[in-house]
């Protein structure tokens, strides 16, 4: 069931209490449906029980007034407002208890999702038919461990679970089913990472070599010690000869690359190779210009490998890879191709993990001999955290950000009302006056005749010709090929660009430090996950 109608616990409509949320039983008294004004129509059924009246209340929804007729017993479920001197509920959920029988009264009813055709109550008298057959149901969980953690049997779980005698039976019931869920899936993970290599199958990385002293030496910044002890936990686990699976968590600017760049050069000290993979090409040409002076410091050999890669250099770079004289494959999307092969891949890291799929994780670490794994993101979205939370990836942090970088919680983040543009653009405007910079985020490239919302070809065009004629707009968006993004990108690094117009293609990892300011148009538009992402880049 995705709910319940407790009837087992109803309220006069006299006694109901205004904001609680309430189960109540009354007949029919009234029905109508009206119509204030075009478009709009609320229907109104009242309820009247001997001690008082309620009136559940519809708004565009006029076929629920061919659902009931005058003198129906129905059950409503909802919060109770008081509007007009009157007690309501608003889009209540109703049903009509003179099906169920005078035993409904005082029960827990089970309310299971249905489709066209098939009643509440006719789903109610399947789902009993089938837990008939459920009595002789195997118990996989032993006798002993129902006993240790207080659990009932697994028929007596589903039982309840459909058709509760109280409170008490329904919470037993989901806490048996659960433990059952959570037990199941903690042993098929065990069970698979188990398969996925033990002690002797994977690669015992040297941890202490001269590649690893070099690319630490290079680095123009001192680590934090969250970037420490982060590095250091996973350099050990990259030591044993058991596959790593470990995830690296930092707000965007904690400096999630650098740690990366140890393990990399880790990898070179050991004569083997790694594949670092981004979700886009902007973020791909990133590592070129931040890992790529780093690798080269240390000697380490990579190259780049994009969708956009010239022929001729992929062909130079697949070749490379293939007989292991490169060590690292920096790349997108690009590193899943068929044609992309390693002597000995025994690293992949994926970088905003959330952005990629589960078999395109896979994809990439099947070119390896159960090589050692590590993600990298910002967001912890729930698919992130139930990879940690349920035993799959063991975690690294990093809380701190490195010295000279702007705090998160310095960073003023303000929703402004369309009709009040112009005191954002102000805020571009003084942000540039200092020397800096702005990105400015619409969600859609072009116009669309269903969408309202911001087209960034469109809007650069404005902001250019109507509100910045002063300064230099550029546009970047995922329709440019990638010799475009990289020519904008390097222009907005080099401080030639003032304000860069641009979709979710900015929108992972871009690392602009002097760019200060960003206005998100259509902010409704983007998930939770791209928004965080989108403030990070203004925190850099």
């Amino acid at each position: 069931p995705h709910r319940y109608l407790d009837l087992s616990h109803t309220a006069t409509l006299a006694d109901v209490a205004v904001g609680s949320d309430a189960t109540v039983v009354g007949t029919v008294h009234d029905i109508k449906v009206k119509r204030p004004r075009r478009r709009l129509s609320i229907t109104e059924i009242a309820l009247v029980d001997g001690t008082g009246a309620l009136v559940g209340v519809w708004f565009n929804q006029p076929y629920m007034a061919d659902r009931f007729t005058v003198g129906d017993r129905v059950a409503f479920a909802g919060r109770v407002a008081m509007d007009y001197g009157l007690k309501q509920m608003r889009n209540p959920y109703t049903e009509r208890i003179d099906a169920e029988g005078e035993g409904a009264q005082g029960r827990i009813l089970p309310v299971h999702p249905t489709t066209e055709g098939i009643s509440a109550n006719w789903m109610r008298r399947l789902v009993l038919e089938a837990l008939k057959s459920s009595r002789d149901v195997p118990d996989p969980l032993p006798v002993h461990l129902r006993r240790a953690h207080g659990l009932v049997p697994r028929a007596t779980a589903l039982s309840d679970a459909h058709f509760p005698g109280s409170a008490t039976e329904l919470a037993d019931a989901r806490r048996r089913l659960v433990y059952e869920e959570l037990l199941v899936l903690q042993v098929a993970l065990a069970l698979r990472r188990a398969s996925a290599g033990g002690p002797g199958e994977g690669f015992s990385h040297v941890i202490d070599g001269g590649a690893l002293a070099a690319v630490r030496d290079a680095f123009p910044f001192r680590l934090t010690d969250d970037q420490t002890r982060a590095s250091g936990e996973i350099l050990e686990a990259m030591s044993e000869d058991v596959p790593m699976g470990r995830m690296l968590l930092g707000d965007v600017g904690t400096g999630k690359t650098a740690v990366a760049a140890l393990a990399l050069a880790a990898v070179h000290d050991s004569g083997t190779q790694a594949a670092m993979m981004a979700p886009t090409e902007v973020l791909a040409e990133q590592y070129v210009h931040r890992l790529g002076p780093l690798l080269d410091a240390a000697g380490i050999p990579w190259v780049s490998l994009t969708g956009s890669t010239p022929a001729a250099e992929r062909s130079a770079a697949l070749a490379s890879l293939a007989d292991g004289h490169t060590t690292v494959a920096l790349g997108t999307h690009a590193l899943f191709s068929d044609e992309v092969g390693f002597e000995q891949l025994t690293l992949a890291i994926v970088d905003e993990q959330h952005r990629f799929g589960v078999k395109q994780r896979l994809a990439l670490r099947e070119k390896g001999a159960a090589p050692d794994v590590l993600v990298m993101t910002a967001t912890p979205i729930p698919r992130s955290l139930a990879l940690t939370l349920h035993g799959d990836l063991d975690t690294s942090y990093l809380r701190q950000r490195p010295s000279g970088r702007t705090p998160a919680e310095a960073v003023t983040t303000r929703i402004v009302p369309r009709d009040d543009r112009d005191e954002a653009y102000d805020a571009v405007r003084k942000a540039v006056r200092s020397g800096r910079q702005a990105y400015v985020i619409c969600p859609l490239v072009e116009e669309s005749d269903d969408a309202e919302a911001k087209a960034a070809t469109r809007e650069a065009a404005r902001l250019a010709e109507e509100v910045f004629p002063d300064l230099t707009v550029d546009l970047v968006t995922g329709k440019n090929t990638g010799d475009e993004k990289r020519d904008v990108m390097d222009r907005f690094r080099g401080g030639s660009v003032d304000v860069l117009v641009a979709t979710t293609v900015v929108e992972v990892g871009v690392d602009v430090p002097n760019a200060i300011v960003m206005i998100v148009e259509g902010a409704e538009r983007f998930g939770l996950a791209q928004l965080h992402q989108l403030r990070g880049s203004v925190t850099r």
